[in-house]
């Protein structure tokens, strides 16, 4: 198979039309259709559908734009290491990460990376939802507590833990066995009505009444320092604000959450992003995630 006639496939593939992926690329609008066109004959299927306007892939291209995506971008990663000679990290380096570390810790990170390594362009997407790093090609993703997953690898960063807060006048139940204690909560979307919060290996059992359902931990501190009731934060986000004495914690809950960096090759990883992942988890020396 014709490697470039790939790369002009994906390329079209990426901007919807011929004549977008002409314009954007510089190439003429006929190389890049008759290189298309070789690789249809090549494999013996319709790749795309050709519109007036606006071009659609087939399954068969669907299926070759999938499973070529990966390789095809480690093959462009290995020629530019190839001529570039040396590893120095450079070009764009695009992070998928949740809201709350964004918000905390990312901007502080990403610019003190950028001192050491200024011909890295850095950007940034702030998102709790889950990206798919190949389809929306990030070079890095930050997840917590991560699913197993075979197209992804990294390193665990850092840990923290969820903690249950509420401001000093709500005084937290004594603990009794087997009594369960109703209080007003701030909740996540995340909450299941019913769930109970375990405290103190199961000697406080809280039944939590919601009176607020909020979608940003930032929104929960700051609802729990108002006094709305109690709620559940990440100590990262709730340890200043019990040192200062605008929380009170009534105990951490469950085990540990850990934070990993990941990204999609195993075989071939590139200077940024193994400049990343090591500056990263050299800013955690502890494993704690402290902001």
């Amino acid at each position: 198979m014709d490697i470039n006639a790939l790369m002009d496939f994906h390329l079209v593939a990426a901007h919807g039309s011929f004549g977008r992926a002409s314009r954007e690329s510089g190439r003429a609008k006929a190389t890049l259709s008759r290189r298309v066109a070789d690789l249809e004959e090549e494999l013996g299927v319709r790749l795309v559908e050709r519109g007036a306007q606006k071009l659609a892939l087939t399954d068969a291209g669907r299926l070759l734009l999938q499973r070529s995506e990966g390789p095809l971008r480690e093959i462009e990663e290995a020629m530019t290491q190839a001529r570039e000679g040396s590893a120095a990290p450079r070009g764009r380096l695009r992070i998928a990460a949740p809201l709350v570390f964004s918000q905390l810790a990312l901007g502080r990170l990403v610019a003190l990376f950028r001192l050491q390594y200024p011909q890295v362009e850095v950007e940034v997407v702030a998102e709790d939802r889950m990206v798919d790093p190949v389809q929306e090609h990030f070079d890095l993703c930050i997840r917590i507590n991560p699913d197993d997953d075979s197209n992804l690898v990294g390193r665990c960063f850092a840990r923290d833990s969820l903690a249950l807060v509420a401001a000093p006048t709500l005084a937290p139940p004594r603990a009794r066995a087997g009594k369960t204690h109703a209080v007003p909560a701030v909740v996540m979307p995340t909450y299941r009505d019913g769930d109970l919060w375990s405290l103190r290996e199961g000697r406080l059992l809280i039944a939590p009444q919601p009176v607020l359902r909020l979608s940003s931990l930032m929104m929960v501190r700051d609802a729990l320092c108002a006094g709305a009731g109690a709620g559940l934060l990440p100590w990262s986000l709730a340890g200043a604000l019990v040192g200062s004495g605008q929380l009170k914690s009534w105990g951490k809950l469950g085990d540990e959450v850990e934070l990993w960096v990941l990204h999609t090759s195993r075989r071939l990883q590139s200077p940024k992003v193994r400049a990343f992942v090591d500056f990263l988890c050299a800013q955690y020396p502890d494993g704690r995630f402290i902001v």
